[in-house]
């Protein structure tokens, strides 16, 4: 079992900054594939980051160049550091873990509870 807890949301205005934080419970840490997704008001959930045990990366083409995912083993924390905002980044944040990286973009088996990130214009 994994619980993930996010941290770091909150309201900034476009062109700003925010990194979340991503704590996860257990030992095997180190062994999972970490992901990012985020939902906004009346949308579905999307994927946008994930990074592997071993540290290959992949994004969601709309973050790009702007977000980068990260993840310190020692500390049981994975990160997302989101820079140039937009107004349509603004959403729920979640965290995902699952043992398989090919997973943990789509249909990841652990999920925390979220944290809002607002972006302002």
């Amino acid at each position: 079992q994994v619980q993930l807890v996010e941290s770091g949301g909150g309201l900034v205005q476009a062109g700003g900054s925010l990194r979340l934080s991503c704590a996860a419970s257990g030992r095997t840490f180190s062994s999972f594939a970490m992901g990012w997704f985020r939902q906004a008001p009346g949308k579905e959930r999307q994927f946008v980051a994930a990074i592997s045990s071993s540290g290959l990366r992949r994004y969601a083409d709309s973050v790009k160049g702007r977000f980068t995912i990260s993840r310190d083993n020692a500390k049981n924390t994975v990160y997302l550091q989101m820079n140039s905002l937009k107004p349509e980044d603004t959403a729920l944040y979640y965290c995902a873990a699952d043992a398989s990286y090919a997973r943990v973009s789509s249909t990841p088996t652990y999920w925390g509870q979220g944290t809002q990130v607002t972006v302002s214009s």
